[in-house]
């Protein structure tokens, strides 16, 4: 079963955090293969909450995007360096594919071979060296075993072709040499006591057995094979290691962890048909032939608490979107087939998680319990918040005693936690809890920072100002806003870029400067963002 990531926005906060963790625990109660994950360093309230009840913080999520692991590409196809060329042709013809890697000693890539190195060596280069072992040339040439002294053969090929007695007259033979012979006793005596590296019997050939004899006293090696001479001066040369035949040692090759969109634009460039797979350390792990990257398998994910494109994890138009648990408007992410998208008008994604947890009849733990109850309670301001509805109550007055807390005390802990500006720069705090958001091809940044002591921030006005601006002009936003939430005065004050001081204008209707107070706006997603995107679609 292969394993599903859950994950909220990219800038993680306790709704978003404790949905994954919650829905997580569901799926995988009812069977499935599922992961929690952050798409990035979660904020002080949501350690806070993962610390009061005993949870671990979910592993960071980079990316979803498709990588070479992810492709039906041939794994576990390669060849020893000490396999005959034969071997390596039969391999491709069985595979149907066009190259195969060369391993050497514990499969640490050694090169590349292709049928067209082969129809080089065939061709045009020089036949009758050979340099292989005993056992690739009884394989190629279907042999028998008559006399093995040596267990790799290194030599020159010839034929005996003349007559015997022109043969012996004519050609000297060395320990060097390897002769393809019939059955010509004379040459077979000649040979042997000359010493040499091998004899290739033809057309299974009697030979003598006082032949055979001297062949192992002189230190020469004999095999046997049904082909006639023709065909084993064609076939021998196909014995040869294949490492023999690799012109390029380091050609390109690709990581598993290769990004298929970086695979398919380098071979745009280069355009080769195949290219080894290695891992780290070198080891070849199969062969990439381009017409497998049509066969991918894209990861598998569940998105909580947002459906906005920028939102989410890079890659996501790469993956498998399985399903979607959502409280916010619907936003720009597709999908290629019909999903279970749950969107409820709650104040929490937790919310729906709980719901969840009572339509499939599943008791809620009391870990899972805390952290429902702490994504809830930061995300409905302790159930002040506009946003929350009847049903966030019911569910927050369940999981309390389930998680066996006060609500609202554990709530203003929870809110003191994550308020705190001890070691925080502006940036810091404007990242703490931003999504990003586009309308009509523009981009605009909310932030959202809860504290009970705005004046902390209000000294470095100036400083925070300078953020905006720079985050702005960098990234080509129209509008970069921090809202600063005071829950107990139950309104934010409003800090925005320079440039985008006339969108605030037409979004309230009223001038407002920098720092003002907006009494009631708690909410970002119904206090803010439909006013920005009001006046950018107008």
């Amino acid at each position: 079963m292969r394993k599903t990531f859950i994950f909220g926005h990219k800038k993680p906060d306790s709704d978003s955090v404790m949905s994954a963790i919650g829905l997580s625990y569901l799926k995988n109660k009812l069977g499935e293969k599922t992961e929690p994950r952050v798409l990035g360093i979660i904020n002080k309230e949501s350690q806070y909450a993962l610390d009061y009840f005993g949870l671990k913080v979910p592993k960071y999520l980079n990316d979803v995007k498709l990588q070479l692991k992810d492709v039906g590409y041939h794994k576990g196809f390669f060849i020893q360096d000490t396999d005959s060329i034969y071997q390596g042709y039969q391999a491709m013809l069985r595979e149907e594919l066009t190259g195969i890697p060369v391993v050497s000693k514990n499969n640490q890539f050694y090169g590349l071979v292709t049928l067209k190195n082969l129809s080089h060596i065939i061709i045009n280069e020089n036949v009758e060296d050979l340099y292989t072992s005993y056992d690739n040339l009884l394989q190629v040439l279907k042999g028998e075993e008559i006399s093995r002294c040596d267990e790799e053969i290194v030599g020159k090929l010839m034929v005996a072709a003349y007559r015997s007695t022109t043969f012996m007259s004519h050609v000297e033979l060395n320990s060097n040499d390897i002769l393809i012979v019939g059955d010509r006793h004379s040459v077979i005596e000649y040979a042997v006591q000359a010493g040499v590296k091998l004899i290739l019997l033809t057309g299974d050939s009697y030979i003598k057995d006082e032949h055979v004899e001297l062949a192992k006293k002189c230190h020469v090696n004999i095999i046997r094979t049904p082909y006639d001479t023709y065909r084993v001066s064609r076939l021998v040369a196909l014995s040869n290691y294949i490492k023999t035949m690799i012109r390029i040692t380091q050609p390109i090759t690709f990581q598993e962890t290769d990004f298929v969109s970086d695979v398919v634009d380098l071979n745009h460039k280069i355009k080769h048909t195949n290219y080894p797979v290695v891992d780290k350390r070198g080891h070849c792990l199969g062969l990439l032939k381009v017409t497998d990257l049509a066969e991918k398998t894209p990861k598998q994910v569940i998105l909580v608490d947002h459906n906005e494109k920028l939102q989410s994890v890079e890659g996501i138009e790469e993956a498998d979107i399985l399903e979607i648990i959502d409280h916010h408007n619907l936003g720009s992410i597709t999908t290629n087939y019909p999903i279970n998208f749950r969107n409820m008008s709650v104040g929490s994604t937790c919310t729906i998680v709980a719901t969840l947890f009572h339509e499939r009849k599943i008791e809620i733990p009391k870990k899972i319990a805390g952290a429902l109850l702490s994504g809830i309670l930061s995300d409905t301001l302790i159930l002040k918040s506009p946003t929350a509805t009847d049903i966030d109550r019911e569910i927050v007055e369940e999981l309390s005693l389930i998680a066996g807390v006060d609500y609202n005390e554990y709530g203003m802990n929870l809110f003191k936690s994550g308020t705190s500006l001890e070691g925080m720069s502006q940036e810091d705090v404007l990242y703490n809890d931003y999504k990003l958001f586009t309308i009509n091809d523009k981009n605009f940044v909310i932030g959202q920072f809860f504290t009970m002591n705005f004046q902390e921030i209000e000294k470095d006005l100036d400083s925070y100002i300078a953020v905006l601006d720079r985050v702005a002009e960098v990234n080509h936003y129209v509008l970069v806003a921090l809202y600063v939430t005071d829950i107990i005065r139950n309104g934010s004050y409003i800090i925005y870029n320079r440039k985008g001081e006339n969108i605030i204008y037409l979004a309230y209707q009223k001038d407002i400067h920098e720092g003002f107070f907006i009494e009631g706006c708690v909410s970002r997603k119904k206090h803010v963002v439909p006013l920005i995107m009001e006046v950018l679609e107008n």
